[in-house]
């Protein structure tokens, strides 16, 4: 009997340990890009990483149990080489004006809508016709940021010559440019402005904001041929968020437009253009 015991012990204590590997091997990791774009990601490489993707990556991993979403930092300039090489599974908040002709992989409509709009000074007897030449107007720009005013062309040297700009690594940082002359016009994404003139409603009746867009941002995913999680399954838990209100309650307080329902597989098809 004792023999006979032990034996049910040591099949129990295989089989504890191959659910547990399995578990283990069912909680795959996927290796979301993780790009300073204020109020989206903010400053990722410090280690503690805050912003809306923080919270979405915690919906996703929340809402199931097989993928395991992780933020590993990265920079505008340097996440499509990080995609290819496969260091990261996901670039996401994606437009498909950004440059990412030639990245192999699938793309993956979010259902999500942000913009970029103009800030200016407030001055007497200016108004929103400030806005419709900005030649010739000095220009405080996000270094790495593709605008369309510029036809999406983010070379700074092109930029310095062509707009007069600025660049800096903060959007801050161009609103205080233009809130000391220092510069006429800076874009802002429209989400970031709202934020932080909630917490600093003293300025906006310093600030001249722009009724025009610049560009719409309609918000995709790249998923690299390889990943651990496919095109579809990852449609399919955006969608999850969608249908149980997480994506508004994430998204909609910073006037980020979240679409009721996204059409299609065909959204998430694999592409090269």
């Amino acid at each position: 009997m004792d023999f006979v015991r032990q034996g049910f012990c040591f099949v129990g204590l295989v089989v504890c340990l191959l659910l547990g590997s399995n578990v283990v091997i069912a909680a795959q990791k996927v290796q979301v890009a993780a790009v300073h774009f204020p109020p989206y990601v903010i400053k990722p490489e410090t280690g503690v990483p805050q912003g809306l993707l923080v919270e979405l990556v915690a919906a996703l991993n929340q809402v199931q149990g097989d993928y395991q979403f992780v933020l590993r930092p990265t920079s505008l300039n340097r996440r499509f080489n990080d995609l290819q090489q496969g260091r990261i599974d996901l670039a996401i908040f994606e437009n498909p004006d950004w440059q990412w002709q030639g990245i192999a992989g699938t793309r993956i409509d979010m259902g999500l809508e942000d913009a970029e709009i103009f800030v200016a000074r407030a001055l007497p007897g200016r108004s929103q016709a400030y806005f419709e030449n900005l030649m010739g107007k000095r220009m405080a720009l996000f270094n790495g940021y593709h605008y369309g005013f510029a036809g999406f062309n983010n070379d700074p040297v092109w930029l310095a010559k062509n707009f007069q700009a600025q660049l800096t690594y903060s959007h801050e940082s161009n609103l205080n440019m233009v809130l000391r002359g220092r510069v006429d016009v800076a874009p802002i994404t429209r989400s970031w402005i709202g934020a932080y003139l909630r917490d600093n409603p003293e300025l906006r009746s310093q600030l001249l904001i722009s009724e025009w867009v610049d560009q719409v941002y309609r918000h995709y995913v790249i998923l690299r041929p390889q990943a651990p999680i496919s095109g579809e399954r990852f449609r399919e838990l955006m969608q999850q968020l969608r249908e149980n209100g997480q994506l508004e309650q994430i998204f909609a307080p910073y006037g980020i437009a979240v679409r009721p329902r996204v059409a299609g597989s065909s959204t998430a098809t694999s592409a090269t253009d």
